[in-house]
This record gives structure tokens, sequence and C-alpha cells, in this order.
């Protein structure tokens, strides 16, 4: 019990109280369930929600564009920004592309993928737009930052350049790729949503929020956002589960 009991879990769960007594305060002063509604009935719409037969086709499609789009941003992400961190020419010539696809409003590319891509496949382009840059920049960032004098050392003792890769950058990069995972995933759970709300997919949380707003269900619309932010934070705390095991394998090699 003492284990459970720490002052970080007080204080998290205090903030959590203290967000729905204000929701509750705010259900009490509207008393509307067209602008706000009762955190308990909210609650019980998402509970419903679950059993409900196409929840899991809904949410399964979100979460498989969401992971399609990670894996698709880690993989060029990881090789790109390796290159770009070795190679200073690259990352130069790469750096002004990176700030551009930052840079420009997520809508934007929503609406050009529109045009683009069928209804299914603009999330999976959103995602991987949005996730792309955060993690080949951090890649970048952590080749750059590797102890050279380890570098040095290894082709002193005339250490294959694989070895040299698996043994010295990957590890000393590791961190970073995390970092980057983590920031890139909350950002492109965001755009993926947008992205289903615009190009109404024929499953997809989003699609399940536009049809929730439409009809000027409140609720419901609140109910997705909250499944939307558990399967979020599922997915941030499978990432930290990750990090905390690289670090132990890491610590035993």
């Amino acid at each position: 019990m003492r284990i459970f009991i720490t002052k970080k879990n007080i204080l998290t769960a205090a903030s959590v109280l203290l967000m729905l007594a204000l929701w509750k305060v705010l259900a009490v002063v509207f008393n509307s369930p067209f602008i706000i509604p009762h955190p308990e009935t909210t609650f019980l719409a998402v509970i419903r929600i679950l059993t409900e037969p196409g929840f899991l086709a809904a949410a399964g499609n979100t979460i498989l564009r969401g992971v399609a789009g990670f894996l698709l941003s880690g993989i060029l992400g990881v090789i790109i920004g390796m290159v770009a961190g070795i190679s200073p020419g690259f990352n130069t010539f790469i750096t002004p592309m990176l700030v551009t696809v930052r840079s420009v409003p997520v809508i934007s590319l929503i609406l050009l993928a529109l045009i683009w891509f069928n209804p299914g496949t603009v999330p999976v382009f959103i995602a991987f737009l949005t996730m792309f840059p955060f993690i080949c920049t951090n890649v970048s960032d952590g080749i750059r930052n590797v102890d050279q004098g380890l570098v040095e050392m290894a082709r002193f003792y005339r250490v294959d350049n694989r070895r040299i890769l698996t043994g010295v950058y990957i590890p000393a990069v590791m961190p970073f790729i995390i970092s980057g995972a983590s920031s890139a995933m909350g950002i492109g759970w965001r755009a993926i949503i947008i992205g289903e709300v615009l190009s109404q997919p024929v499953y997809g949380i989003g699609t399940r929020m536009q049809t929730a707003q439409t009809f000027l269900n409140v609720e419901a619309v609140i109910a997705w956002t909250l499944i939307a932010v558990l399967i979020s934070f599922a997915f941030e705390k499978l990432i930290r589960w990750g990090e905390v095991n690289i670090i132990q394998w890491k610590a035993g090699s």
C-alpha cells in the first residue's frame, strides 16, 4: 500500500479531482446538456459507447492509423535523423524541409490531403507529417551529442562501422528517440483525430465525434474525447515502459 500512496500519486489525484470539481461547477452553472453535461452522465455515456457494437471498429481503425503513421515516421525519422546527425551537409540540406513541415498549419495539410488521398489514408498521412519532424530532429540532435572520443577510440582499435553504430551511436541516441517518440505521439494523436473529423472515414473516433456534434450531442463528443485521451495515455505509458526496459538492458549489457 505504501508503494502506491506517494506524493506524486496524491498530487495527481488532487489535480484530477480539481478538474472534475470545476467541470461539475460549470455544468451546474450552465444547467444545460447542450453546453456542458454533468460528469456523471458523461461517464455513463463513455460506458455506453464502450458497449456499443461499432466501438471496436471505430477505435480500432483510429488506433491502426495512429500505429501506421507512427511506425512510418519512426522508421524514416530514425534513418534520416542518423544520416543528418553524422553528415553536417545533409543536416543543413534537410533542416529547411523539417522546419517547413513543422510550421505548416495542420489544417492546411489536411485540406490538401483531402484532395490527394481517400478518407481513410488522410489521417495516416497527417500523422506521418506531424510526427516525422520531431523524431528526425531528436535523432539528429542525439547523434551530434555522441561522445566523439568514444568514436575515435573505436576507430583507433579498428572496430568495424557496424559495431560502432550498434555499440556507440544507438545506445547514446536511444533517449533522444524515446523523447522524440513521446512528443510525436502526443501531437500526432491529436492530428489523427482532426484528420478523421474532416475526412470522415467510415470508421474512426473522429468520425463518431463529428456525427455526435452534428446532432448537438455534447455528451457523446466529450465521451469520445475522454476515450481518445485514454488511448493516448495508454500509448504514452507503453513508450515509457519501453524506455525503462531499454535503460535496464543498457545497464545489464
